[in-house]
């Protein structure tokens, strides 16, 4: 998710801080485009586009069966790409759940071993605020909602997916230097309003270009937690405004947590 709005934002700086930058994104066109500006605004010639479209289970296995073949280091995944869309994959998920939530998690896991090869390393999570509204249940994980706002709440499902994800991720593991974060990095103006209701982008469109923050003040908590000293004892936690926060309630349970992993596994596949 690094072609535009917060990712490329996140990307921008660490290509300035002199990383090796791979943006995994959905189109050729806006990647290969976003790794060139990168690569032009900061010098640094080791930014590089490859595939990914976290709507296909099947692309994320080429994706990491590709980047393990090529890159030999991994210190910092930023799991960052996010619709809120309505529809279904062709994997037969519902599609927020699954580009937010289940294909980071496929990612995620399908790369650990090479983020425990290379610890110390981290896992950044973006979150959402809006975890606030989720209301998981292990036994329909996937599904689309039902209801008038199905599109919002499933939405809100896969936020809280993502930061139960975190929590989960950093218990399991505790003592191999992977160290994992969730971010609410504030209510930015990215294209992920373009989803948005038509009766409802009249109201929404103008608040966001006159009230929400850019990009790059959205990257800040995401950066600070892929680089900041010292974050390995907040390992699990969830961020915002560049700081550990408490969660909602549903997003600190770890039953919940527990059986989201345990499903997630079993709906792709491990």
């Amino acid at each position: 998710g690094g072609s535009s709005g917060i990712g490329a934002a996140t990307a921008l700086e660490l290509a300035r801080c002199g990383a090796r930058v791979i943006l995994a994104t959905r189109s050729a066109r806006r990647g290969e485009a976003a790794a060139s500006r990168i690569r032009r605004e900061t010098g640094n010639n080791e930014v590089r586009f490859m595939h990914l479209d976290l709507a296909s289970l099947r692309s994320v296995r080429a994706f990491a069966s590709t980047f393990l073949r090529q890159e030999p280091q991994l210190h910092l995944l930023i799991n960052n790409a996010g619709v809120s869309a309505g529809g279904t994959t062709e994997d037969g998920f519902s599609l927020p759940f699954q580009v937010n939530h289940l294909g980071h998690f496929l990612l995620t896991q399908l790369l650990l071993e090479r983020l425990r090869s290379c610890a110390p390393s981290r896992v950044v999570i973006v979150a959402s605020s809006a975890h606030c509204a989720g209301r998981l249940r292990p036994e329909c994980l996937g599904r689309p909602p039902s209801g008038l706002f199905s599109a919002f709440q499933d939405y809100c499902d896969s936020k809280l997916a993502n930061v139960l994800h975190a929590r989960e991720l950093a218990t399991r593991e505790q003592g191999t230097q992977v160290t994992c974060y969730a971010v609410h990095p504030g209510f930015v103006n990215t294209s992920l309003f373009r989803h948005a209701p038509l009766w409802l982008k009249p109201l929404l469109l103008p608040l966001a270009w006159l009230l929400f923050l850019e990009p790059s003040e959205g990257a800040r908590t995401v950066l600070d937690c892929a680089t900041q000293d010292g974050l390995e004892p907040l390992s699990g936690r969830y961020f915002t405004d560049c700081g550990p926060r408490l969660p909602w309630p549903a997003g600190r349970d770890d039953r919940l947590a527990r059986a989201l992993w345990e499903g997630s596994e079993c709906l792709v596949g491990l």
